[in-house]
């Protein structure tokens, strides 16, 4: 197993410097997936859940969260993205969505793929949580990354 990149060699937790690191086109992809009462399903179907739109404000939400990644999580680096995109998939079980994340930059864009994902499933959680008191949240991983030189 490889060293932790975040900790020095007294232990304590630090931001990597990334400055020396080439800039590269960068991506990821994240999903996890929320399951949910037939209920549940059909009132977010027939657009019924009294707080809206559940799917059209959980993907929105998604991308703000993307943005915001290294204000949430403090040795993130903050980052030029490119692209973010959420999807939903309404299952027979429940939600699944989707993340994918791009930037142009010397790290990764792991975490803000991972960062959509979770607050688009606790945003339709938030707003089905009156109708649904057995609602599961899981499966939350990185399902593909890359990089590549930008030249």
């Amino acid at each position: 197993m490889s060293e932790l990149s975040h900790i020095d060699n007294t232990g304590k937790a630090y931001m990597v410097d990334v400055g020396n690191k080439p800039v590269q086109y960068r991506m990821a992809k994240a999903s996890g997936e929320i399951l949910l009462s037939f209920e549940t399903l059909e009132l977010i179907r027939s657009n019924l859940i009294k707080k809206g739109d559940v799917i059209a404000v959980a993907e929105i939400a998604g991308i703000q969260a993307a943005k915001k990644t290294s204000e949430l999580i403090p040795l993130c680096h903050p980052l030029q993205i490119t692209k973010i995109d959420v999807k939903t998939n309404i299952t027979n079980s429940g939600i699944v969505i989707e993340s994918i994340v791009k930037c142009i930059g010397q790290t990764g864009v792991e975490m803000e793929a991972l960062t959509a994902v979770n607050i688009a499933l606790l945003t339709i959680y938030d707003m089905c949580k009156a109708v649904d008191k057995n609602m599961v949240i899981q499966n939350i991983r990185l399902t593909e990354k890359s990089k590549k030189d930008t030249a």
